[in-house]
């Protein structure tokens, strides 16, 4: 069974769309089937893994308001083991119109379940946002990948998330787990990117990954390309960093 992981933080511009494609791209580098689940209404997931959403007739958003298969809308990429499920802008009224659905907390949740064993991950992109569409990622998820950027006010916002969390373990879904925390955009050379790194050690501990994802600047031009950065230039520090923290999530998950 697939192992759904949700990266999540309502602070935009962390880092979590990137460390979806290319998180995604490294584990299908390591031969494993990965699906990456677009639930932000930008799509900039699935462009960046050159989707035309504009070309779409079925997206995540006809599979959670229609009731159509999650079949019917996974997109193949270039990539052999990778897959992405995409979204629309569309979804962004979703939540208006979810809220009248029965069992509205678990249309992701059943959505995934005809499709996770067709996968070893499936990692959800999840909007910037802590409404309906992120509780229906965290309540799908089986653990949560927390991007924290390594800038001033990077702690700022994680409490609520983690209430958020907590809320939901204990009321949708008693399973989540916290798979760690990801720092992000870090450099060494800054002395507030150091102090940030102390920080969010000193306050979770064992559950910050190792790898820490640094400044590149090809991590930057890859989306435009439509291409993760290992498929842009997989020598470029930030392809090695994410292959890093692959494999660090794989030994885990072995152990």
């Amino acid at each position: 069974m697939g192992k759904i992981i949700a990266i999540a933080n309502q602070k935009g511009g962390v880092g979590k769309t990137t460390t979806a494609v290319n998180l995604a791209a490294s584990l299908a580098v390591l031969e494993k089937r990965v699906l990456v689940v677009d639930a932000d209404p930008q799509a900039n997931a699935s462009s960046g893994l050159n989707i035309d959403i504009t070309k779409l007739e079925t997206t995540i958003y006809e599979c959670l308001i229609n009731g159509e298969s999650a079949d019917k809308a996974i997109q193949h990429t270039e990539m052999d083991k990778l897959d992405v499920l995409p979204s629309h802008i569309d979804l962004v009224g979703a939540e208006v119109e979810m809220i009248k659905m029965q069992n509205r907390e678990y249309l992701l949740k059943n959505l995934l379940s005809s499709v996770r064993d067709n996968y070893d991950y499936v990692l959800i992109d999840c909007s910037p946002s802590l409404g309906l569409i992120t509780i229906n990622c965290l309540t799908a998820a089986d653990s949560v990948i927390i991007p924290v950027q390594a800038e001033y006010y990077a702690l700022e916002g994680i409490s609520k998330l983690l209430n958020t969390i907590k809320i939901i373990k204990s009321r949708l879904n008693t399973a989540l787990e916290i798979e760690g925390f990801l720092l992000t955009m870090y450099d060494s050379r800054l002395k507030l990117a150091n102090q940030v790194y102390s920080e969010v050690k000193q306050y979770f501990g064992d559950m910050v990954f190792e790898t820490v994802i640094q400044r590149n600047i090809k991590l930057s031009e890859s989306p435009s390309h439509g291409i993760p950065v290992i498929l842009y230039d997989a020598d470029s520090r930030g392809a090695r960093n994410y292959i890093q923290l692959a494999q660090e999530i794989t030994k885990k998950r072995t152990k």
